[in-house]
């Protein structure tokens, strides 16, 4: 437990420290607000610092990102919690809230980091590595991810063994195993809800078999195998290490499907497949990659021309329901699904199949508001209460809604998003 509550007072209260968060955070620090961001993880950036290129222009995700970052994270105006979280938020009148942050240590004095990763390389202990989607094994010492902000070390203590290895070679000793939870009293302006969303968990279909069959992977674990800081030299399958000749993608994995609970259309998921098979005809020249889908929805600027790129690079798309996915004794894997087109049920192998998962609301938001509720849609994503005139807005005066916590987006959309949230926070701050 923490030994004091420590008060501090804030314009603008962003709760994410995603690309959403980022940019409204960044526009309301350059009008002069004083802001805080609270992220859950390490690093802010969200998702989209972790990715590979974005669709339809294939500009290299990291490269726009991590400049954003850094001008976040430089900002006079912009106080950064990571590994943080907001506990609750009181509205205690008009233009005030009143919000409890609990900021969890990282048992390594920030300031004093120089991130030469020595604790990491000293470290004993090896878990699986959550920033490459449990593709490769991490130090219970280590730095999230190479380009990760701040680039500071942090302790996994749930699986440190307290041997004191990561202290020894230290150079700047900032390892600090005394530090405890840090709990703030926080008095806030105005809100900016930019929790994003979550992925959606392809163990609730068994019959296609993840975390069955090895050679069957979720398309953020592709993404990680195509991006800059990728945790091979290649592209392998995860079963035998094997450079994969056939690749197959299912798209509409957890979206667009009742039985699940995701009755909508992710937006996203056609567009980042279809992105992903282009890097791979470029990565693996001599591969068959196949996409499996329903419906392609390619209705944003250039979508189709980019639909349309990837058929001319020898693409393959099929118009198919899968049913369910075998495994051959070699690891190969037998797809077993239903030709819409020719109506009949088909049988396909391929060596690697990954699975385009779908977007989920992230609800952590709703239960921070202890004494007005705040809304959702019939989906579980903030309800937005005029969407044309406003589309920031929330059910509570003062708290606005930024990027996917809104609903599925791509990235343009998303900094649209956080531009009309902020837009709306300012507007509400300057009112007389």
């Amino acid at each position: 437990m923490p030994e004091k509550i420590i008060n501090a007072s804030y314009d603008a209260l962003v709760i994410g420290g995603g690309i959403a968060g980022g940019e409204a955070a960044l526009n309301l620090a350059n009008n002069g607000f004083k802001v805080l961001i609270v992220e859950k993880d390490l690093s802010i950036g969200g998702k989209m610092i972790l990715l590979s290129k974005v669709f339809p222009t294939l500009d290299c995700s990291a490269c726009i990102t991590t400049p954003k970052v850094s001008e976040i994270s430089r900002h006079k105006d912009i106080t950064i919690f990571t590994e943080s979280e907001v506990k609750y938020i009181v509205k205690t009148g008009e233009k005030s809230f009143n919000a409890q942050v609990i900021r969890n240590p990282r048992y390594v004095i920030t300031e004093d980091c120089t991130g030469c990763q020595l604790c990491e390389q000293a470290c004993p202990v090896i878990v699986s590595d959550q920033y490459q989607y449990n593709l490769v094994g991490r130090k219970a010492a280590f730095i999230p991810f190479s380009i990760a902000s701040p680039r500071v070390a942090a302790i996994d203590i749930e699986n440190c063994t307290l041997c004191g290895a990561c202290e020894k070679v230290c150079p700047t000793k900032c390892i600090d195993f005394s530090q405890e939870i840090q709990e703030y009293d926080l008095e806030i302006k105005t809100v900016v809800i930019a929790t994003g969303f979550k992925l959606f968990d392809p163990l609730l279909i068994p019959r296609y078999g993840y975390g069955i069959y090895k050679n069957i992977i979720t398309s953020m674990q592709m993404e990680r195998q195509l991006a800059p800081t990728r945790p091979f030299n290649t592209i392998l399958r995860p079963g035998d290490g094997k450079v994969p000749d056939r690749i197959a993608y299912v798209l509409c994995t957890g979206s667009r499907d009742v039985t699940v609970g995701n009755p909508i259309c992710s937006q996203i998921c056609c567009m980042y497949s279809i992105k992903q098979a282009q890097l791979l005809m470029g990565a693996l020249p001599m591969a068959d990659v196949t996409i499996y889908y329903i419906n392609i929805r390619s209705f944003g600027k250039g979508f189709e021309e980019f639909y349309d790129q990837a058929k001319g690079m020898g693409v393959n798309f099929v118009k198919g329901k899968i049913g369910k996915i075998r495994e051959k004794d070699n690891g190969d894997l037998i797809m077993r699904y239903e030709d819409i087109n020719e109506n009949v049920v088909k049988e396909a192998e391929h060596d690697m199949v990954v699975l385009s998962v779908g977007v989920l609301p992230n609800t952590d938001s709703a239960s921070l508001f202890t004494d007005g509720e705040l809304k959702l849609d019939p989906f579980s994503f903030v309800f937005q209460s005029d969407p044309l005139a406003s589309p920031a807005k929330t059910s509570i005066e003062g708290v606005f809604v930024a990027g996917t916590a809104t609903g599925p987006m791509d990235i343009p959309d998303s900094i649209l998003s956080a531009g009309a949230a902020s837009s709306e926070a300012m507007s509400y701050l300057i009112r007389k």
